[in-house]
């Protein structure tokens, strides 16, 4: 059977393009040869129990150790009654041991116990039969919550002091956060995370990175062995700079553009094919996708998501739990000086979802198209004059009704501008964190009269003037002066949104577009909504 871009649960060798679990985790080799105890974090589907199983299967065929990835996920109906989950979880691992590891590894009849001690025996009795280290990875120790978690927790801290030979060697703990944010699963207020771990006894937490560009270029350049077909330099560039290296979101692209598309192999693939891959991905709002922004509106993550998007001026503790949370979610990345959004992926899927609805039910809601000049281009001006409209007409009704209040404006202007342009274009995104600002480029296909395609190109600049704060035009302008430098455009938008009081919102929207000339020579329209 051909290879296949994997997005859908664990990666089969000789079934799925991979990236080698070695070179992702070289840590784990030696923390399993010193009988240590550590964690293993990382986002949804960036590949955790790909890797784990890759590390379990090399490890036992090392002929040293005895090692299987467990899943705890049998123990998630049952929070508080430790009994029942232990005992699913168990009925599970050997099951799981019977199909991954040969007789004279796998575990014993589970001696009895009572509750609160069925786990930590039942690995005991495992270590003592076993004739080889036993080396035990638990994915979807997120799975457990409440009570449940912290007796598992007590119970592998319990039994350490026996370790190697009365208990497992070395186990890594593996799910989406950190340890010492397991108290929120277990019931502890999330904002004060302050007590001691339950899981004192790890020598260290391990994050499970995302690609980097050599990895996309190795991973594409495994298809190419297999089937002939290219990816162009460009292509794998683009492709990396839309996922940051989110491990799905590069098989996906990949997937759809391979598998969906159905680009034959006898064509080179293009960053063209990337930017459909993309927006086909958006559209279809995979599996991925849904699960990770249905985080959206769990309050710790609005408190970090909103200010990024608005582009406030706002300083992260970097030890707040909230940034910590959101952070293991993927939905952001932190940078030497700021917080980002993950990945423009991410940042385009995340407006579109918060504005999803916006528009239902609403009068003037654009159609796609709407905005189409005779030869072919976008009239962005008249787009924004009656998005203006629009605005003023529906404002109370929208912010009403939008959870994330202070980028209610910026969120309906991108939503009515994906609408606008649906099927010929493309709105790319990005947050200018602590410049209270959002930068937009249109990208808009088109027919020119003389019948040759084109590529229209349309920048923006979007800021809010709220109560209290200086009129942000003259900063606005410098801002978009070097995004017009950056892209080499000539000229540009910017759109400020007036929310102050309506007495003196009204002087400064009457006087609708104005001209503005920036420092370096661009011709700027600001329009004041």
């Amino acid at each position: 059977m051909a290879r296949t871009f994997g997005t859908a649960g664990p990666c089969v060798p000789g079934k799925h393009f991979m990236i080698p679990a070695s070179a992702r985790l070289p840590e784990v080799p030696d923390l399993v040869a010193r009988e240590n105890y550590f964690v293993l974090h990382a986002p949804r589907q960036t590949g955790k129990t790909t890797v784990l199983q890759a590390l379990a299967t090399d490890l036992t065929a090392s002929g040293r150790y005895a090692a299987v990835v467990l899943s705890m996920e049998a123990g998630r109906p049952w929070p508080d009654d430790i009994g029942a989950a232990t005992r699913a979880i168990l009925g599970r691992a050997r099951r799981t041991a019977r199909t991954n590891l040969p007789a004279e590894l796998r575990p014993p009849p589970w001696p009895d116990s009572w509750d609160e001690a069925l786990l930590s025996e039942a690995f005991a009795a495992w270590a003592e039969a076993c004739p080889k280290p036993l080396v035990l990875f638990l994915d979807e120790i997120d799975a457990l919550s409440g009570q449940t978690l912290l007796s598992v927790l007590g119970q592998l801290r319990d039994g350490y002091r026996d370790r190697p030979s009365g208990f497992p060697s070395s186990i890594a703990l593996c799910g989406l956060r950190d340890v010492r944010d397991h108290k929120i699963a277990s019931g502890g207020d999330p904002t004060r995370l302050t007590s001691p771990s339950p899981f004192n006894i790890k020598v260290i937490s391990l994050r499970l990175k995302d690609f980097t560009l050599n990895e996309v270029r190795a991973l594409y350049q495994q298809h190419t062995a297999d089937t002939g077909q290219n990816f162009t330099l460009q292509a794998v560039e683009y492709a990396y700079a839309l996922t940051m290296g989110q491990p799905w979101l590069v098989n996906a692209l990949a997937h759809e553009i391979v598998d969906r598309m159905k680009i034959p192999t006898t064509t080179t693939i293009t960053a063209d094919h990337v930017d459909e891959a993309e927006e086909r991905l958006i559209v279809a709002r995979e599996t991925h996708l849904d699960s990770l922004l249905d985080r959206l509106r769990d309050p710790h993550v609005q408190r970090i998501i909103e200010p990024v998007l608005a582009g406030t001026e706002v300083r992260f503790d970097p030890f707040s739990d909230d940034l910590a949370y959101t952070t293991d979610l993927g939905l952001v990345r932190r940078t030497a000086s700021t917080v980002e959004i993950a990945n423009p992926i991410y940042r385009n899927v995340i407006t579109r979802v918060l504005a999803d609805g916006l528009f239902d039910g609403v009068a003037g809601a654009p159609q796609p198209r709407s905005f189409v000049l005779t030869d072919g281009r976008l009239d962005l001006p008249g787009l924004l004059e009656r998005f203006t409209e629009f605005w003023h007409r529906t404002e109370d009704v929208l912010a009403a009704d939008e959870p994330y209040r202070e980028v209610t404006p910026h969120v309906t202007l991108l939503g009515y501008l994906d609408r606008a342009i649906n099927g010929s274009g493309f709105v790319d995104r990005e947050y200018g964190v602590g410049r209270g600002a959002m930068d937009l480029l249109i990208r808009w296909s088109h027919t020119g009269p003389d019948g040759r395609a084109g590529v229209q190109r349309e920048a923006l600049e979007v800021k809010t003037h709220r109560p209290g704060d200086a009129d942000p035009t003259q900063a606005g302008i410098r801002q978009l002066d070097g995004y017009l430098l950056r892209l080499g455009l000539a000229t540009g938008h910017l759109v400020i949104f007036d929310q102050r009081p309506a007495e003196r919102k009204r002087v400064s929207t009457e006087l609708g577009t104005q001209i503005a000339i920036s420092p370096t020579g661009h011709t700027i329209a600001v329009v004041r909504i």
